[in-house]
């Protein structure tokens, strides 16, 4: 006799292939010894099936993290990936945006300067000491007193616009007072940086949705992804504030006389 068998599926089962199979009802059928074999029974299954997956859609989402499919998984990976990337964006605005001097010294400005030191280029503070002599000037000490014409080129060619003054055992860099035009000039160096941060952000959003919508189309529910490109945009909006106010600070640390 040629009978059906309906597979029992459990909850957690049940949870899974809501995720993997955007809610689509599954039912797998194998032939076993039973005495009903009529489609109108089997219909009434498939109803009962459907049903119960309905009812545990609104479940799924609020799923530990460890419970959740490889789907759900990857997608918190991209989430989360996107928003590491965003994080390492800011700390490049951070570092370009204190290279910008705001009349006081700081070190920091002759971040990024490289010393030819025996043929390999070499950052300035791996071969010399940099040290803040008063509020308008650096002091750069070489550990090897034969590299002091070294940095000087090097000071010189980077166009910070300081001109070293080389005394024959030490550099010094004085910082002149800033003049409202240069001012006004380094705002506008300011903006520029905040600009190529945010079209940063705002490539790491686009590639993000990207893989999300790849996702989708490997078997992520519809509901889910919506789910994690709301997620990505609201990190996107967070990070876009705060190179706001990274300018915006700087902004203000340089138009202060």
């Amino acid at each position: 006799m040629n009978n059906t068998k309906i597979t029992q599926i459990d909850p957690l089962t049940k949870k899974q292939l809501l995720c993997e199979y955007n809610f689509n009802v599954l039912v797998f059928l194998q032939h076993q010894n039973t005495r009903d074999n009529t489609p109108a029974i089997l219909n009434l299954l498939h109803r009962v099936v459907f049903e119960s997956f309905k009812n545990t859609s609104q479940h799924y989402l609020h799923l530990q993290p460890e419970k959740r499919k490889p789907m759900a998984e990857a997608l918190d990976m991209i989430i989360e990936e996107a928003a590491q990337q965003m994080k390492r964006a800011i700390s490049h605005l951070e570092a370009e945006l204190a290279k910008i001097r705001a009349g006081k010294a700081n070190p920091v400005i002759l971040d990024g300067i490289f010393v030819e030191y025996y043929g390999a280029p070499t950052a300035l503070a791996q071969v010399a000491n940099v040290t803040v002599a008063d509020a308008r000037t650096l002091s750069i000490q070489p550990w090897e007193k034969n590299m002091l014409g070294p940095i000087e080129k090097a000071i010189i060619a980077s166009n910070i616009g300081l001109n070293p003054q080389n005394d024959g055992n030490i550099i010094r860099l004085f910082l002149p007072p800033l003049t409202e035009e240069r001012r006004k000039e380094l705002v506008k160096r300011v903006n520029g940086e905040g600009e190529q941060a945010k079209v940063s952000v705002r490539s790491i959003r686009r590639e993000a949705i990207e893989q999300i919508k790849k996702e989708q189309k490997d078997g992520l529910s519809e509901d889910v992804a919506k789910e994690g490109e709301v997620r990505v945009q609201g990190i996107t909006d967070k990070f876009i504030v705060l190179v706001d106010q990274h300018c915006k600070d700087k902004d203000k640390e340089i138009m202060t006389i």
